[in-house]
């Protein structure tokens, strides 16, 4: 099937997101199509192997839309790699309402994907956001605190918030930002993300297919992250359909926290858990089979299923 992509730019705030729009072949002879937003993790850019994700979507006949966050990658907006939540996620909804008025695109067919970090901002955009008709949630983000507790004890926590104390006091006294590296490798420093798994698939990635990357994050995002819990909000996502997909030995988004946090979730729903860490969502086996999966979510609740519903909105 020919895919065509193009390069677009949409408002959101006070600055434009950079994004690849993605079209299935039937958007050529002027047939409308749903439409998914779509945006990566912590840190990351849509070049970080989302692409085939986004083609699957318009082979499937679905109209795929893979954006940069303001301040990252492509996009503008000041400051440069500063991870605030609340602002990726009115990214997420400027991506809807950029969508919602194309001509190839059902306005009242839209669904929204996200992984990881991302994962956790589709959560909260499917439950305040009545445009959002489905949504895909892969090895997400559900509450960062909780997370952190889990993996790393409540000690590591405590030092994590001296940290952004610190932060405040200096950014009062001293102005501007500061940045500390988004990976690292274990033992080397504080990083936002000090372990190797993270460390080898941002770099391999910036060596091959995103140049663009930055291993950089302003320190005033520690304190945001740190308190960012979408999934506190997951219970208003019913009656949209939510498909979430666990890594089964994921280390960053433990698949016990996900499963609660699924449980709580209404119908319908789907649970789908793969092998594999976390970053083996993106690349293989596990990706494909992600990939496959959120294709037929999106295609059972976004696609007009008879040929009069094609004539409507």
């Amino acid at each position: 099937m020919a895919i065509e992509q193009r390069d677009v730019t949409f408002k959101s705030g006070d600055a434009s997101a950079a994004a690849w729009l993605f079209l299935p072949e039937q958007s050529a002879s002027g047939a409308r199509a749903p439409g998914v937003a779509m945006a990566h993790g912590l840190g990351a850019v849509k070049e970080m192997y989302l692409e085939p994700f986004a083609r699957r979507f318009a082979e499937a006949g679905i109209v795929a839309l893979l954006f940069d966050y303001r301040g990252f990658g492509a996009s503008g907006g000041e400051p440069r790699q500063r991870i605030f939540p609340r602002d990726q996620i009115e990214d997420y909804r400027s991506a809807l309402t950029w969508l919602s008025l194309q001509p190839e695109i059902y306005a009242d067919r839209l669904g929204v994907w996200g992984s990881s970090f991302s994962g956790g901002h589709v959560l909260h955009v499917a439950a305040y956001d009545p445009r959002v008709k489905a949504v895909v949630s892969q090895v997400g983000a559900m509450d960062v605190n909780q997370t952190i507790r889990s993996i790393a004890g409540p000690e590591q926590l405590v030092l994590l918030e001296q940290m952004t104390v610190q932060e405040r006091i200096r950014h009062v006294t001293e102005g501007g930002d500061v940045y500390v590296p988004s990976t690292g490798l274990p033992g080397q420093g504080f990083a936002l993300q000090s372990d190797l798994d993270s460390y080898t698939f941002a770099h391999d990635a910036q060596a091959t297919v995103a140049p663009s990357w930055r291993n950089e994050i302003t320190m005033s995002s520690l304190e945001a992250i740190l308190e960012y819990a979408p999934a506190k909000s997951i219970e208003l996502i019913a009656p949209r359909p939510l498909l979430m997909i666990v890594a089964r030995n994921d280390a960053i988004s433990p698949p016990g926290i996900l499963r609660a946090a699924f449980a709580r979730a209404g119908e319908p729903k789907r649970l789908l858990e793969l092998e594999g860490g976390h970053y083996s969502v993106y690349r293989g086996q596990a990706a494909d089979e992600a990939g496959r999966a959120a294709t037929a979510w999106f295609t059972q609740h976004l696609v007009p299923s008879t040929p009069s519903a094609l004539t409507g909105s």
